[in-house]
């Protein structure tokens, strides 16, 4: 099976995760995590998403520099809280959903070819207890809500993440306030 590289926003969101759970030392330490993620990328490449995503060298514990991506806000210490997750996540709504439909509990959220499965895995990682959970294709994520009507409104909170590359505010109430099962593609 051939595969396309993974898009900028996709390579880029595998950094943050890679760096988020593996204190690294180099970019050559970097690049090999990628290389094993299924992710070719030069050292150039490489040295320039890191200066876009805003990755910092800190010390980490045992006194050792490390790379991370700090908050927003410029807080250098590196985050793995919820609102840091959301944050992310909002940021890569606004870089690759095009569009969101939703039928029932199931929403479809469209991306350029190669960014689904790190998107699928940033909608994961903030653990909103409205989403059961995702699967990825190429292009394509299906995520499943508890509720059994929930999907256009969390279909509608990511076009909303997708429009101001904010966190919209997401929760059980929101899943419920679904009256109809449009969906709607990024303006």
């Amino acid at each position: 099976m051939i595969t396309a590289p993974p898009s900028k926003a996709a390579r880029q969101a595998k950094i943050i995760e890679l760096l988020g759970q593996h204190p690294v030392r180099s970019q050559t330490e970097l690049a090999e995590l990628l290389a094993g993620a299924g992710v070719s990328v030069t050292q150039g490449t490489l040295s320039k998403d890191l200066v876009e995503i805003g990755a910092l060298r800190v010390r980490g514990e045992g006194g050792h520099l490390i790379y991370a991506v700090p908050s927003d806000g410029g807080d250098r210490t590196p985050q793995t809280d919820y609102a840091t997750f959301a944050v992310r996540l909002a940021r890569l709504c606004n870089e690759v959903l095009t569009s969101a439909e939703a039928s029932a509990n199931l929403v479809v959220l469209r991306t350029p070819p190669g960014a689904a499965q790190y998107f699928a895995s940033a909608i994961d990682r903030v653990g909103w207890s409205a989403i059961l959970g995702t699967i990825a294709g190429d292009d394509t994520v299906l995520m499943i809500t508890r509720d059994p009507t929930g999907g256009a409104a969390i279909a509608e909170q990511f076009l909303i993440m997708a429009r101001t590359g904010k966190p919209a505010g997401l929760d059980n109430a929101a899943a419920g306030r679904a009256n109809s099962d449009e969906g709607a593609s990024i303006p």
